[in-house]
Order: C-alpha cells, then structure tokens, then sequence
C-alpha cells in the first residue's frame, strides 16, 4: 500500500528533474563558447634578429603553407590576420626578377633573387683494342685486370670491358684508280667479300678515282652485292708513262717553231687519287649510324693519294671525334714485296705512295698487304672478324668544351704481345664536330704500328 501512495511522487519528481536538466541545456547551447587562454611566453625575448614575414629562409626556400603568424604576447597588441593564400605578384612587377628558361641568375644580389646551377661535363670514353701475338694472331682470354688505359700520361679507371662481338656498320671503299689488270682481280673477289660480313652487319658502298661516289647507301650484305654487281665491269687505268714535256712532248720544231703540218704529242693530265676525300665522305656517313655499331672503313687500295682537298689532318680529326676505325687491304704496288720500306715516301708532285699505314695507326685499325686473288678473299674475313671480335674497354672523363687533341695508350701487363688501338681522340661530340669544317689547330704527332704512341705528323701541304 505504501508503494502505491509514492509511485505518483517519484513520477512527478522525476519529469521535473528532466525538465530542469533540458532547460538548462538548452540555455548553455545559446551561449559562445570562450577562447582558449592564449599561452603566456615569459621568457625573455632571443637576441637573434628573425626575419620578416614574406621572405625566405637562408636556404633560399619559402615557407610552406604560408601559416598565420602568431599573436604578440609581450606587448598585448592584436595583430591583423593575414590571408592565408596571397596572390602572387604579376612577372615584371617590382620585387619580382624574371630569368629566361634555361638560365640563372648570374648577379651578385643574394637571399631569394640569387638562383643557383650546378653543372659537370661528363664524357664516356669507348677503346677497342685488338691484341696480338708475335705471330699476328688474335688473342683471346684476357681479363680487364691485365689492361691499363692512359689518356694525357694520366692512369683512368676502367668503367667497361668487355670481349663481347659487336654488329659493324662499315664504309666499303674501293679504288677504281688502279691499274686495269689490279681492279680486274679485285672484282673477281667480290663473292667472297659479300660472304665476311654479318645478317647483323650493314654496309655502304663508296669509289673513288678522280671523285668519290657512293654507289649504295647502308643495307645489308644482299644490297652490298648488287651494288658491287653493278661495278664488277668498270676498267680501270692503263699503265703506260705519260709524256710531260721534252722533245717528245713538244712536236717537231725549226728554231723553237712548230712546223706546219706537225703531229703534236698531246700531254695527258695527271690521273688523281682522292683517298682522303673519300675517306672523309665515308666518315661523315658513318657519323649517323647507331652507336650500338662498331664503325669501321674498309678500303681496297694501293694507298695511293693525289688531289685531294682534304687534307690527311682533317681527315683524321673526323675520324678520331666520331669514332671510327679505318682498316685496309693494300693491293697493287701496296703488297710489292720490301714496298714498307718506302711506304711513307712523298715524290713532290707525284702525292704519297702509300697513306693507308698512316690511317690505320692512328684510328686503331689495321692493313693486309695481300697480292694474289686468293690471299685477298682471305683478308676480307680476316679484317671484318678482327674488327667485329675486339676488347672494348671504357672509361669516364672531364669533358671541356675545346677541340683539344687527348692522347691515349693501352697497355697490356703480359710481355711479348702487340696493341693496337687509337692513339687519340678529340672531346667535342660527333654533332658539333658535323657542324664545322674539321680544321685542327695542331694535328697529332706521329707513331708506329701496333704501338699506342701519338699518330703520324702531318703531311706536308
């Protein structure tokens, strides 16, 4: 019964509780919540002078996000807000330097108008090297430990080696100024040169007597052979001696008079040999194939030069800037037995007898003097083998931006072998070296076969 009387007090009392309790909820919800107390800095202030809002930091970088700055506590006084995103000033406006794309700043001013670059001319330097034994063999088998590379007499280190082949992309040259018996024989060669060279390989034809023309462009050994089907009937130079003068030269006379009627002996032009200028021809071409290739000229030749306007020096300068290695097969006078002897020999009006050594020296190549026809089908697999099987060796230097000839030598620790590799190399780029005449100021000295001495001094003009 007592229940019963208290059931309707507790129920009154109780939604009187809930009553007060929203009321009262709803009156706090209406009111601003305070601030957070604003932290008191008491301690005394930095001697480092800070820098102002806006301006970068002593590392030249701004700051992120650009915060709000923070409220003075020390002197009480309300600092305006700053917008959180300002706009950036319009280019040209003062305050604001402008630098074109691709420069920096080159003014002395420091802090954020002071732009920096850093920059390092780095050249990768590539050296194939054939190495030989006292009997003219290739030898195989060597380490990169057992190769050194110097370049200026200073010891590089060695960042590739490797014994790996490597697809050519050759120059093919052929003299067609020969004699008419030599060029016969040549021609009759030409399966077993289309035979040496790779499904890999490409092959571009050139010749040369009194001009240089190039007969194909680069393609495979099938395009190779048509071209040179082409040439297989062309004739070359009958060896008989001119008459340059004399009393043979002249026709009958009476007192220095021609007599009427007089027969008179026509005086042929000398025949030129532009070895140089195809050469140079067959570089520039060459200059465009992929790096990936070995680049190589392969000349039939007797060496004979005569005519030419290129020069030996700024055919070399080409050469050693683009890479190029220069082999040769000496024919005709070029494979005389005991002709080394007088190779480098220069008759004055006559040219030189045999530049083709000169080449291959300084450009790390090879010359296989070979006589009968047999011999010289031999030699084509000889030299695209040599050439495609070699040690390549590699290594990093300052690259400066001059035409200066860099002299390099190969060494090899194990006595009794022969090197073969170029003797130099100029660091301008094969684009910038296209782009102006190939005139050295100081064409490399001279050296020796198989030795990596400086190249041969220039001819004489």
């Amino acid at each position: 019964m007592f229940n019963r009387r208290l059931s309707p007090w507790i129920q009154s009392a109780v939604m009187l509780a809930v009553l007060s309790f929203a009321a009262s909820y709803a009156v706090s919800q209406q009111q601003k919540l305070p601030d957070a107390p604003t932290p008191q800095n008491n301690a005394p202030a930095p001697s480092v002078n800070l820098p102002s809002q806006g301006t970068l930091d002593d590392q030249g970088s701004s700051s992120s996000g650009n915060p709000e700055a923070p409220p003075n506590t020390r002197s009480g006084a309300q600092q305006p807000p700053e917008p959180t995103n300002p706009q950036a000033p319009l280019p040209g406006s003062e305050g604001v330097k402008t630098v074109p794309a691709g420069r920096a700043s080159n003014t002395g001013e420091s802090g954020r108008d002071e732009l920096f670059r850093l920059q390092r001319f780095v050249s990768f330097v590539t050296v194939p090297v054939t190495v030989k034994n006292s009997e003219g063999k290739m030898v195989d088998g060597l380490l990169q430990s057992d190769f050194s590379v110097y370049e200026d007499g200073a010891k590089q280190q060695v960042k590739l080696f490797t014994s790996d082949p490597f697809p050519l992309s050759a120059a093919l040259i052929i003299d067609q100024g020969m004699s008419d018996l030599t060029l016969k024989k040549v021609n009759q060669t030409f399966a077993a040169l289309g035979g040496s060279f790779g499904p890999f390989d490409e092959v571009a034809v050139f010749t040369y007597g009194n001009t240089v023309n190039q007969r194909s462009d680069f393609g495979n050994a099938t395009r190779m052979e048509i071209a040179l089907q082409r040439i297989r009937d062309e004739r070359g130079e009958n060896p008989s001696p001119p008459v340059v003068g004399g009393p043979f030269g002249a026709g009958p006379v009476t007192n220095s008079k021609p007599i009427p009627g007089g027969k008179l002996v026509t005086v042929p032009e000398k025949e030129s040999h532009v070895l140089n200028d195809a050469i140079l021809a067959a570089a520039q071409n060459l200059a465009h194939r992929p790096r990936q290739n070995r680049k190589i000229i392969f000349v039939i030749s007797d060496g004979q030069e005569l005519g030419s306007r290129a020069s030996f020096a700024q055919v070399l300068k080409v050469l050693l800037t683009d890479e190029i290695a220069v082999y040769a097969i000496g024919v005709d006078s070029a494979a005389m037995p005991l002709y080394d002897k007088i190779e480098k020999a220069r008759i004055p009006g006559f040219g030189y007898s045999n530049i083709l050594p000169r080449y291959t020296n300084a450009t790390g190549g090879d010359v296989l003097n070979e006589f009968s026809k047999e011999s010289i089908e031999s030699a084509y697999q000889r030299i695209t083998m040599e050439a495609r099987n070699q040690y390549t060796l590699g290594y990093n230097t300052p690259q400066q931006l001059s035409s200066n000839y860099r002299e390099i030598e190969v060494r090899v620790r194990r006595p009794g072998l022969e090197v073969f590799a170029k003797h130099g190399y100029y660091p301008l780029p094969p684009q910038r070296a296209g782009a102006q005449p190939p005139t050295p100021d100081q064409p490399p000295p001279g050296g020796e076969t198989g030795t990596t001495a400086p190249p041969p001094p220039t001819p004489p003009k």
